[in-house]
């Protein structure tokens, strides 16, 4: 038997051809029912969760000493030194006329200070040998005034305290007992060129001296 839609050969007692599904007349069979559709399971959606990212790298803090404000100065000008320098003159007075009270008195200055000059050349030279011992102690006792004081946690002698002045390296730093005493006899120089040294700090842009140049120092004051 051949199917009337293809004209396939259909076997005896198909119900349906083999090769297009017509059904084969005479037949009480019924079509199969085509597969149940299963559809296809659903993709889970993306993950709205992201892999943890570490955080940014947040620069440490700054310490303290760099974060606040440094007070302001400003450079100590001619005047206000001399102020100062007075101020260190008598206090030096005072303290040396202490210091060497004892040696004016072993020495027949007393004798001097009542008239008696010495005449004899055995007179004259004790007392010169005398001058040049209290010379020596005054230049002691004003060095180390000077260079202790200014090398302190101070940083400034009697007079400049007293003003709100301080001797500072170039940086603003405190400067050792080397250099304070290196600033000391600098002065001389400033002192021997008819103290044009020190004039220079009303004209020099950081108000130094020439002793301040040779030294390396600033004097400054706080606002």
């Amino acid at each position: 038997m051949y199917c009337s839609k293809c004209g396939a050969n259909v076997s005896e007692g198909a119900a349906f051809c083999s090769a297009c599904g017509q059904p084969v007349p005479g037949t009480s069979a019924v079509a199969p029912a085509p597969a149940a559709y299963t559809p296809p399971s659903p993709v889970p959606p993306p993950s709205t969760q992201y892999p943890s990212v570490p955080p940014a790298y947040a620069p440490p803090a700054q310490a303290a000493w760099q974060t606040s404000a440094r007070p302001p100065v400003a450079y100590a000008g001619f005047w206000l030194r001399f102020v100062a320098f007075i101020i260190d003159l008598i206090v030096l007075y005072f303290v040396g006329m202490i210091v060497t009270l004892p040696f004016v008195a072993s020495v027949g200055m007393r004798e001097i200070m009542r008239g008696h000059m010495p005449m004899s050349p055995e007179e004259l030279m004790p007392l010169m040998g005398a001058f040049i011992r209290l010379f020596l102690i005054r230049m002691v006792l004003n060095w180390l005034y000077y260079a202790l004081l200014e090398s302190s946690g101070w940083q400034a002698t009697l007079g400049k305290k007293a003003l709100g002045l301080e001797v500072t390296d170039m940086e603003g730093r405190r400067i050792g007992f080397g250099r304070a005493t290196g600033r000391f006899f600098a002065k001389i120089i400033s002192s021997l060129i008819l103290f044009i040294g020190y004039i220079m700090i009303g004209f020099t842009e950081k108000k130094q001296g020439l002793h301040d140049m040779i030294a390396g120092t600033l004097v400054i004051r706080k606002l």
